[in-house]
């Protein structure tokens, strides 16, 4: 009997390492300073344009509750797909691109650093480090994905 596996993109927040399953990451890009929005949630950074599109960037930092840092020369936005949108979300460095088995996915936590263990598709130990497994689609709330739809289609219709 064969094992199934996944590819997963792995990044690091911190000391934390987390993954998103890499058909979730549309694209990983240098960091760049978003374009401020105003009056949005302090984890939003702003909008940043992607092949013509408008995009919001979070700061996974502030998301999960983590002391924020200066973005250093391996910070990275990763592009990924959420509820049919793309978000951009700020980590701290792209480590890996690895091959993980469905068996080695153990349940998530019911909360880490802040965020409801529903986010979460689970953990993976891998050497000497814990792999926290994201859902992109359920990384964000309904109202927070409305909050996000506000500052994209301001950010939309806003002169550049």
């Amino acid at each position: 009997m064969t094992q199934t596996t996944e590819k997963v993109v792995i990044f690091r927040l911190a000391d934390d390492h987390f993954a998103a399953d890499v058909s979730a990451v549309e694209r990983v890009l240098k960091h760049q300073p978003p374009r401020a929005v105003p009056n949005v949630p302090a984890w939003i950074l702003g909008v940043i344009d992607y092949q013509q599109r408008v995009v919001p960037v979070v700061d996974l930092r502030r998301r999960f509750e983590l002391p924020d840092a200066a973005a250093s020369d391996h910070a990275r936005i990763l592009i990924l797909g959420s509820g049919g949108e793309w978000i951009g979300v700020v980590v701290d460095a792209v480590t890996e691109v690895a091959a993980i088995g469905a068996a080695d996915l153990q349940p998530p936590p019911k909360y880490f650093r802040g965020l409801a263990g529903e986010y979460l598709r689970g953990l993976v130990r891998r050497d000497d480090r814990i792999i926290i497994v994201l859902d992109p689609e359920r990384l964000l709330s309904a109202t927070e994905r409305i909050v996000l739809e506000r500052v994209v289609a301001e950010s939309s219709g806003a002169d550049r």
